[in-house]
């Protein structure tokens, strides 16, 4: 199936976005951020109060996190930026009991990651050396390795097939084309987390990045999750209008059930690569349905942070964030951003 084509093209100096095909809502979206303070970062704290924020959002949505008749749930991680920038592993223990403790089986809970080696040294898939993993009998589903896309699911946008080649050698330099001119236009979505599952959880981490401002709920559930998508970042105009394009797409937004993220540890800048110098921990844990305002206050944050250390804040002309609120995803106006207690 062919998802439509919304792209953002730059007209002069800015930007204009282009619907076809979606009905974008004329007001912003109000959902609330339900928030947990954590005591500490072990599993047993996670579990407390990942429980805790579940049932809440269970009782404020009406919506229960049980098997339907697919009887799966998948959880999207991200393991990306390699150790010491991942999805915490206690936060995925504790949400795969809070939805075992819902009657889902062990097998039927899987987690998707992009990179085989990256989730290898995040503890994600067994250690060669001792063959353990904490998550044992769980599928783990490695994107990159092409087994979980869909031919007829892909998102298909007419971006620039070449680049040229003088300016696209440093631009492209980490990201190797060997794709064909029909390729290039086409990222096929992994499908597992939106026609094999009853629904997913989005389970990011917070980094900033040089193209896209915000590495985090929206991209985790969009770039990271679909095939060939370093040919936007060779031309930074385009990815964040992908972004919020494919953050858009109705099939997948119908099974995303939230985003729930803990700030245990998030990078201001250096991102999407590591580095601890540049690194923060907030003991909060976040439960969203709106993945658009918790990049927003995210972006917050980031700034501040690094303003505080000398850097420039993230650059208003990368507009991921207002792209998706366009679009209906959700909204970027932290100031009524509606923050709801759970305590355990």
């Amino acid at each position: 199936m062919r998802i439509p084509f919304l792209a953002a093209v730059l007209i002069a100096t800015s930007f204009t976005l282009r619907a076809t095909e979606v009905a974008v809502p004329r007001t912003p979206s109000n959902e609330p951020v339900l928030q947990a303070q954590l005591t500490a970062f072990d599993e047993a704290t996670y579990t407390q109060d990942v429980e805790a924020l579940i049932t809440r959002f269970e009782q404020q949505s009406g919506k229960k996190l049980v098997p339907g008749s697919k009887k799966k749930v998948g959880l999207k991680i991200y393991t990306d930026s390699g150790p010491g920038m991942a999805t915490p592993i206690p936060l995925v223990k504790a949400v795969i009991a809070a939805l075992r403790h819902r009657g889902f089986e062990k097998k039927n809970i899987f987690l998707v990651g992009l990179n085989q080696l990256r989730l290898r040294m995040t503890g994600y898939l067994p250690s060669l050396v001792t063959g353990e993993t904490p998550f044992q009998g769980h599928p783990v589903f490695v994107l990159e390795s092409g087994k979980f896309y869909d031919p007829v699911w892909f998102y298909d946008s007419p971006l620039p097939q070449r680049f040229d080649p003088i300016l696209a050698e440093q631009q492209t330099k980490d990201y190797p084309n060997n794709s064909t001119k029909d390729e290039d236009r086409k990222s096929f979505l992994a499908t597992p987390l939106f026609l094999d599952s009853d629904f997913w959880i989005n389970l990011p981490v917070y980094t900033d990045h040089p193209m896209l401002g915000v590495n985090g709920s929206l991209v985790n559930a969009t770039l990271w999750n679909a095939s060939n998508t370093g040919r936007f970042f060779r031309s930074p105009a385009n990815a964040p209008a992908a972004v919020a394009e494919m953050s858009a797409i109705p099939e997948l937004r119908q099974t995303w059930m939230f985003t729930l993220v803990s700030l245990e540890h998030y990078q201001f800048i250096g991102g999407p690569y590591f580095n601890s110098l540049y690194s923060a921990s907030e003991p909060l844990l976040w439960l969203s349905t709106d993945p658009v305002m918790l990049d927003a206050l995210m972006r917050s944050r980031i700034n501040g942070l690094r303003k505080q250390s000398g850097f420039e804040p993230i650059s208003e002309e990368i507009r991921t964030l207002e792209f998706a609120e366009t679009l209906g995803v959700g909204s970027t106006h932290i100031s009524s951003a509606r923050f709801i207690p759970v305590v355990q």
